[in-house]
């Protein structure tokens, strides 16, 4: 089956920014030129301009266009966290770097309330960017009783609360925490820098509607590869 258009239309700019055919700066086509080079509706050439915008790639400015974003990758700090993301949270490529079940005990990140005995599964992931450098280490728990097939799916473009839906996982709530941390060696290996440096860590909780716990997660991402910013519109309308 053929990618949606936008889709299509999305991955041939992607693509153009990240191989420098379109370098920081340049201004992209309006909703309305999209809309005439590609036969679209005006929320598809919409939807095209957001998405870019959320994966940090372009900066719209009211009135004045949409351009290619500087060279630091620029993260909309709301986008990061939102749970209901279908996407990955970090755009790029990934890569799975192992996936196993394991004792609750030997996972990277805490499982509040579960055995240490209790198996879970546990997923590890890179994030590169366009130049191949890792930005992110990403370490992904989920009891193994609550999805006991998740090695079976792609686990490279992997959302967890898309596949919990999907299952019928009954999910109540996701709470998201932000701290900085020094570099353990382990993680710092895998992020191909010095351990002992400072860098900031996403956690994730995510709880069942009987309380217990779902998953846990954490990335651990490479300083210096990401802006993470909060915007708000002050114009009146």
């Amino acid at each position: 089956m053929a990618p949606p258009l936008y889709l299509r239309i999305r991955a041939e700019l992607e693509e153009r920014i990240r191989s420098g055919d379109l370098p920081p700066g340049t201004r992209l086509p309006t909703e309305a030129e999209l809309r005439e080079q590609h036969g679209v509706s005006r929320a598809t050439a919409q939807r095209v301009l957001h998405e870019l915008a959320q994966a940090g790639l372009v900066v719209r400015h009211r009135r004045r266009g949409t351009f290619v974003a500087d060279g630091v990758r620029q993260e909309n700090l709301l986008r990061f966290v939102n749970p209901q993301l279908t996407g990955p949270e970090i755009p790029g490529r990934h890569a799975v770097h192992s996936a196993a079940v394991i004792p609750a005990s030997d996972a990277e990140v805490e499982l509040p309330g579960l055995g240490a005995d209790q198996p879970v599964t546990q997923l590890v992931r890179l994030k590169f960017d366009v130049d191949e450098n890792p930005i992110a280490v990403e370490f992904t728990a989920v009891p193994f009783a609550l999805a006991p097939r998740l090695l079976d799916e792609d686990l490279v473009n992997l959302t967890m609360m898309p596949y919990f839906a999907r299952q019928g996982v009954p999910v109540a709530k996701s709470r998201m925490y932000l701290d900085p941390v020094l570099l353990e060696k382990r993680h710092a290996d895998l992020l191909a820098i010095a351990p002992g440096q400072p860098v900031l860590r996403q956690r994730r909780l995510t709880w069942l509607t009987n309380g217990e716990i779902a998953e846990s997660g954490a990335y651990f991402l490479r300083p210096g590869m990401m802006d993470f910013y909060i915007e708000h519109s002050v114009l009146a309308e």
